[in-house]
């Protein structure tokens, strides 16, 4: 079994564990919202040393504030209520505490999501990388109905003009703001990143490595999903949008080497996952034995030339996908 199989089998099994435990959380958030699960746990590929990244996402509830955005349903009692059993579980399956000591953790109604959506609220709020993690590598821990129909609701909002243009329907508002998410990760990893000391200059070097290979495919990979579709199609419908949603980013590479009319990008396909497992095998360890390799030069100009070549396989599949339709023209200008 290689290392992505290996992962994915070991994290739907901790999932599921999870889930398990979890029976507080449920029945507190049953009908009204959702906990799902983002980073390596919503990508299906998390190792024995990765944290637990979670959001709480309620349904809204008609009532409107000062604002203007309708609340959850969910009560800020029973809020603090599932995240002490998050919290209580997390450490009784020995996973790793919630980073920032659990600021992450955080509550929106599904509503500010689709009302922020484009707006400067959007960056302020953090709504907008919930969001997008939401729609691009994302599994529900807790009210999978409740998940289901957020991210149905977030995704009419991006195909808000899908009625007069069914036919040749473009999802540009969802793309550019796929391509926002990607230049912000970029954007946070320069600004967020310290030169020296060396120990500190080599966890800067992981953090690209590892930007480069996950967070650049978790963007990716939805892309090149919804160009296939449109140069197929001529559209991108809503059930679409929502097909991708459901795949972990490598399983939507595994789609497209499954669509013969793809062929002419299996190959770099088959080349992408094959080195998306070396990345995996490389940061399966402690972060400290990860920072030590990363402070010999030798080692980290390797590890770097692959993050490089990587992204080059991607921009050859997006090409070879793309060609010359529009909405491959929308993606590059």
């Amino acid at each position: 079994m290689g290392e992505l199989a290996d992962r994915r089998l070991q994290t739907r099994g901790r999932l599921a564990q999870l889930r398990e435990e979890l029976k507080e959380a449920e029945e507190l958030a049953d009908g009204k919202a959702c906990v799902y699960a983002t980073g390596s746990f919503g990508r299906c590929e998390a190792s024995a040393h990765s944290d637990l990244d979670l959001f709480i996402l309620g349904k809204q509830n008609g009532k409107v504030g000062r604002d203007g955005m309708e609340g959850s349903l969910l009560r800020g009692l029973d809020e603090i209520c599932i995240k002490a059993d998050l919290i209580e579980v997390t450490r009784k399956l020995g996973i790793p505490e919630f980073s920032g000591d659990c600021r992450y953790l955080t509550h929106y109604s599904v509503h500010e999501f689709t009302k922020a959506l484009g707006t400067p609220e959007d960056d302020v709020t953090n709504t907008f990388t919930a969001r997008l993690l939401l729609l691009l590598e994302s599994r529900p821990l807790v009210g999978p109905t409740v998940y289901q129909e957020n991210i149905e609701e977030v995704v009419t909002q991006y195909w808000r003009d899908y009625g007069d243009h069914k036919t040749d329907f473009m999802p540009a508002f969802l793309a550019n703001d796929i391509l926002r998410l990607w230049r912000t990760f970029c954007v946070n990893y320069e600004a967020r990143t310290e030169r020296v000391p060396d120990k500190q200059k080599a966890k800067g070097k992981l953090k690209n490595y590892k930007l480069k290979h996950s967070r650049l495919l978790t963007c990716y990979s939805a892309l090149l999903y919804v160009l296939a579709i449109y140069d197929r199609q001529g559209t991108v419908s809503p059930s679409d949008a929502v097909a991708m949603i459901a795949l972990t980013p490598t399983e939507r590479l595994e789609w497209i080497l499954r669509q013969p009319d793809l062929s002419r990008a299996h190959v770099q396909v088959t080349d992408l996952l094959a080195q998306y497992e070396v990345f995996l095998e490389t940061t399966n360890n402690e972060e400290d034995e990860l920072v030590r390799r990363f402070m010999d030069k030798s080692m980290s100009q390797s590890y770097m030339k692959d993050a490089y070549k990587f992204g080059d396989i991607v921009f050859q599949v997006l090409t070879s996908i793309g060609g010359d339709n529009r909405f491959y023209r929308l993606l590059v200008v």
